[in-house]
């Protein structure tokens, strides 16, 4: 078992050093030819040439080498990097429990395709119940805290029953993953000042529960509210916000706000602040809800993919945050009106009487 590990950190290890060796070569090259070649050591110009030459030549074919293993290195970096970020933040399933789904973030870290805003939906015997949020900074130095909000949420969902029961678990959650970076951070043990204090860490985060019948029960705590599109774009309401996570303790009463629906053929757009603070080279802000009126029956996918291309045509390419959008649209049929069950019979009116 000890020798089975050690296996792949030695080739590591080797990886590593592999770029140093390759000088040394060239060095070793480069010092054989001028002491060992007896032709190196004649006077002249034409010989100067040729020892230039045979230097220049040695050196572009090791740098090429090095050039091409550094690019495999990095395509397997990148290989295992992507698989990671599929699985932290994986894509909803297309449908769930007569719902159509999409998601898609855009990182304002290059080359990461997540950063510090996160999403999730889980079908569950009490609804489908949705969570989107955005941990205070972005990039991959947010990635600690979506870890622990999302894992904890991916459980709590299917174990508590009420939805204020899920927003405390998350707490908890958000609490045990500052303390420990705390505890990390502190100048015993890290030996400096961290670069991002765990105290200045906090999620917004907006919890929604999707019932059979399209009823809604919302928990907001300091997200920006989704967009509801039907007839026209509306903002929907959540009620009074409760604060991030992570800045003051829940209150001690918690009651979701329930007077919104999702009736069939709606759609709701979840988003993260990043989408509506997006600003372009005039500092003019994107206007997110003008964007979603232009597409009228579009399918979630499609809708995302539209947002993100506005957005990254707003922002020149480059967004200073990062933006999630996750897209709900009610594919469920409305149910009818229960027929009268066989063998019973309506009464019939009685016969009028005329005089």
């Amino acid at each position: 078992m000890i020798r089975t590990r050690s296996l792949p950190a030695d080739g590591s290890r080797l990886r590593r050093l592999a770029p140093l060796g390759l000088p040394a070569a060239w060095g070793a090259v480069a010092v054989a030819w001028r002491f060992g070649c007896p032709l190196a050591r004649q006077p002249g110009l034409p010989m100067r040439i040729a020892t230039s030459v045979v230097f220049v030549t040695v050196g572009f074919g090791m740098v090429l080498g090095m050039r091409r293993g550094l690019v495999r290195e990095l395509d397997r970096v990148r290989a295992v990097a992507a698989a990671t970020q599929r699985v932290l933040l994986r894509p909803p399933p297309a449908r769930l429990d007569g719902l159509a789904l999409a998601a898609g973030q855009l990182s304002a870290s290059r080359g990461a395709s997540v950063g510090g805003d996160l999403y999730e939906a889980v079908a569950t015997p009490y609804g489908v119940r949705i969570v989107i949020g955005d941990v205070r900074g972005h990039g991959l130095a947010a990635l600690g805290a979506v870890v622990a909000v999302l894992g904890s949420f991916r459980e709590a969902a299917h174990d508590e029953p009420e939805l204020a029961g899920v927003l405390r678990r998350l707490e908890r959650a958000l609490e045990r993953h500052l303390r420990e970076r705390a505890r990390d951070e502190h100048p015993a043990r890290a030996g400096a000042d961290p670069e991002h204090p765990a105290a200045e860490e906090f999620v917004t985060l907006l919890l929604l529960e999707v019932r059979a019948d399209g009823r809604l029960a919302v928990l907001n705590c300091g997200h920006p509210g989704p967009y509801r599109l039907g007839h026209r774009v509306e903002r929907l309401p959540v009620g009074d916000p409760l604060p991030p996570l992570g800045v003051l303790p829940l209150p001690a009463a918690i009651v979701p706000y329930a007077a919104a629906r999702l009736l069939p053929g709606e759609t709701l757009v979840l988003h993260t602040d990043g989408a509506e603070e997006a600003r372009d080279r005039r500092g003019r802000f994107f206007a997110l809800d003008a964007a979603l009126a232009a597409m009228p029956g579009e399918a979630p996918a499609a809708v995302v993919r539209r947002v993100h291309e506005e957005l990254l045509h707003h922002t020149g390419g480059r967004p200073a945050d990062d933006i999630a959008l996750l897209v709900v649209r009610n594919d469920r049929v409305r149910v009818p009106a229960q027929p009268a069950e066989p063998g019973l019979r309506r009464p019939r009116p009685a016969p009028s009487s005329h005089c």
